[in-house]
């Protein structure tokens, strides 16, 4: 989804910074407090791919974009990491449910089924109160804790790789970042690090 405003953007990522306190980690991981990891694999290559459960273009290319995920993850090709962008109303308490559910159980694998739990959810409408229990139902447990440092270096991401529309994928390759916006060319750049 494209931003016709980069204010809107602006105004979301000031709302999610007032939500949630300063966090100095370097890269979204598990401090002290365990907090879940949103990276996978080990690869040299880099992979911050953002998007949004609500966003159209998220959930049509979420189908081609997992196989090609699982891939380069398996083949320790990328060190991948998961970014929810905040852009639509709900959007930020879909991001809490996925780190609540990486809480209990955090592998990739997971991961991904959490995701695609949550892509369906948001193509339901499914609304704040009834998530945790559509969750359940897909046999997804969810431990809540104080995502606060989380979100806040997600959000940290968000500014300082320049996110205004979703999909958009960094890829840092060699001390170089390349940014790719639509699901076309993320899907292209991935292909690409086959």
């Amino acid at each position: 989804m494209n931003l016709k405003r980069s204010g809107i953007l602006l105004t979301i990522c000031c709302l999610v910074a007032c939500v949630v306190p300063a966090c100095g980690e370097p890269t979204p991981g598990a401090g002290k407090d365990k907090l879940p990891l949103l990276s996978y694999g080990s690869g040299k290559t880099i992979v911050r791919v953002y998007t949004d459960y609500f966003c159209p273009p998220c959930r049509s290319t979420e189908s081609e974009l997992e196989p090609l995920l699982v891939d380069l993850v398996k083949s320790n090709k990328i060190t991948l990491v998961f970014v929810d962008a905040p852009i639509y109303k709900d959007s930020q308490v879909y991001a809490k449910h996925f780190l609540y559910a990486l809480k209990k159980k955090n592998d990739f694998e997971y991961a991904l089924r959490v995701r695609s739990a949550l892509f369906e959810a948001a193509t339901g409408k499914v609304n704040k109160d009834a998530l945790e229990g559509f969750l359940k139902d897909k046999g997804i447990t969810l431990v809540p804790f104080d995502a606060a440092p989380v979100l806040t270096r997600l959000n940290a991401l968000l500014r300082e790789d320049n996110v205004t529309s979703t999909p958009t994928c960094l890829i840092v390759k060699d001390g170089k970042s390349e940014k790719k916006v639509g699901g076309k060319e993320v899907l292209k750049a991935l292909k690409e690090l086959q």
